[in-house]
């Protein structure tokens, strides 16, 4: 079994020869409104169906920090680089606690958003690239990453539909614009560059999902991730008897 490779030092406290992960770690990206957790339930549905043991996990989803890290948005008194460590913090416990023996036990794992969301969120508010990728440097790189890209005539309609614009992901934190609508259009349009700026520096899968149905966009998920995922199949060794005689 290959050892795992790591974005950058890994965990310093953990042999990464020793660790034996036999499992996959599927990530779906995207910025928030464009229906990743409408994509990553059927494609849980759909593995689980063919017999796959699956683990979710998302962003700000751990015990250790995730009340913490709503607090701190509420409070809105933190800077862009402590945001950046609380994530880190946020992943680094799901990571130890969640994933890895998740993939250890041969199970898939399914990240809604990785590290690639703290990467971007960092990089749009005037941060450096090298200091956000190195304290994530403990991250496990992905069997796969797949964008959902969009633009942001098309998200605009989604977000206002569901939850609305809040002050985070509209940007308001950056003062681009004096209204909420204003700031989260020039943000978003931030956002997505760097998002279609990675794609390319990390290899994502990217599917489209302008203009297309729900259906379609998960064709394409599981287009990418069937390789993956495929089961070897089982040669009888009777046939194999008979193809010898």
């Amino acid at each position: 079994m290959p050892k795992p490779k790591f974005l950058g030092e890994g965990i310093p406290y953990l042999d990464a020869s020793a660790l034996n992960l036999k499992g996959k770690l599927l990530v779906v990206e995207g910025t928030d409104g464009v229906g990743r957790s409408t994509q990553v339930e059927a494609l849980r549905d759909w593995l689980e169906v063919q017999g796959h043991g699956v683990v979710e996990t998302g962003w700000t989803r751990s015990d250790l920090m995730a009340n913490l890290i709503q607090l701190a948005k509420e409070g809105n008194t933190l800077t862009r680089d402590i945001f950046g460590l609380l994530y880190a913090t946020d992943f680094a416990d799901r990571l130890e606690n969640q994933v890895i023996p998740a993939l250890r036990s041969g199970f898939i794992v399914i990240s809604d958003r990785y590290v690639y969301t703290a990467f971007a969120r960092h990089v749009v508010r005037g941060g450096g690239r090298d200091w956000i990728q190195g304290i994530f440097g403990m991250a496990i790189v992905p069997d796969i990453v797949v964008y959902l890209k969009t633009d942001v005539a098309s998200l605009i309609p989604r977000v206002i539909g569901s939850k609305g614009m809040d002050y985070w992901e509209s940007g308001m934190d950056m003062h681009l614009a004096p209204d909420l609508y204003e700031s989260f259009c020039a943000y978003q349009k931030m956002l997505l560059a760097e998002y279609d700026r990675m794609a390319e520096e990390f290899g994502f899968k990217v599917v489209d999902t302008i203009g297309r149905s729900p259906q379609k966009i998960q064709e394409d998920l599981r287009t990418h991730i069937e390789p993956l995922v495929r089961r070897p199949r089982r040669v009888d060794p009777k046939k194999l008897e008979i193809k010898r005689t």
